[in-house]
C-alpha cells in the first residue's frame, strides 16, 4: 500500500514539475525526498523554470469569475462540506492545531481556505445548485445552523463548548458571506485569540 501511494506521489510530482512548476507541496515531511527526485529531473541543476512559457494557456479576467465547470454540478451536500470543514478546521485552528483530522483526511488552512472561497464565489456570483435552487447567504446560514446542530451531536454538548465552535461560526460566516473578499482567513479569527 505504502509503495503504491510514493508512486502516485512521484507520478504527480513529475507531472507538475514537466508542466513548468518550480515547486510543490508533500503531505508529509517524508514525501520530500520523492518530490526533490522528480523536480531535480526536470530541473536539472536549474533553480526554476521561469523561461517556461506556457503559451498554451490563456486566461482572461471573465475567466477568473466564471463559476461554471463544463460537466460540474454545485450540490448541496457541496455546500453543506465547505461549510462543515471550514467551520471544523477554524475550530481545531483557534483551539491551536493547524493541522486537522477531518472526514479522514488530514486539513489545513489551505482546505478551509477553499471551502470558504467556493462559498463567497457561488453567493456573490449567483450561483445556483443543479435543482436550480440559487445559493444565497440566508441559504448558507441556514445551512450552517443545521452544520452546527450536527457537529454538537457527532462530539458531544462539552467537546462542542470546549471546541470554540462558536467563534469558529463566526470567522467562517464573516470570511464566506461578507461583501468584501478578505484576503486570508485567518486575519479575522487572530482577532479571536
Amino acid at each position: 500500500v505504502t509503495e503504491a501511494a510514493l508512486e502516485k506521489v512521484a507520478a504527480d510530482k513529475k507531472r507538475e514539475a514537466e508542466m513548468g512548476y518550480d515547486g510543490t507541496w508533500v503531505a508529509h515531511p517524508d514525501l520530500v525526498e520523492v518530490a526533490r527526485r522528480e523536480f531535480d529531473a526536470v530541473l536539472a541543476g536549474r533553480p526554476n523554470q521561469v523561461e517556461r512559457l506556457r503559451d498554451d494557456v490563456a486566461v482572461t479576467a471573465a475567466d477568473l469569475r466564471d463559476t461554471d465547470i463544463d460537466g460540474g454540478e454545485i450540490t448541496e451536500e457541496g455546500i453543506r462540506t465547505n461549510v462543515s470543514v471550514g467551520i471544523r478546521y477554524l475550530a481545531s485552528w483557534l483551539s491551536g492545531v493547524g493541522a486537522a483530522a477531518i472526514d479522514n483526511l488530514m486539513e489545513d488552512a489551505a482546505t478551509a481556505e477553499i471551502s470558504r472561497s467556493q462559498i463567497w464565489q457561488w453567493v456573490h456570483h449567483r450561483a445556483s445548485t443543479e435543482d436550480g435552487a440559487p445559493i444565497t447567504a440566508e441559504r448558507v446560514r441556514a445551512v450552517t445552523e443545521e452544520e452546527m446542530r450536527t457537529i454538537a451531536e457527532t462530539i458531544g454538548e462539552r467537546a462542542f463548548v470546549e471546541g470554540r465552535f462558536d467563534e469558529a461560526r463566526s470567522v467562517f460566516e464573516r470570511v464566506a458571506l461578507d461583501d468584501d473578499y478578505i484576503d486570508f482567513l485567518t486575519l479575522p479569527a487572530y482577532e479571536q485569540l
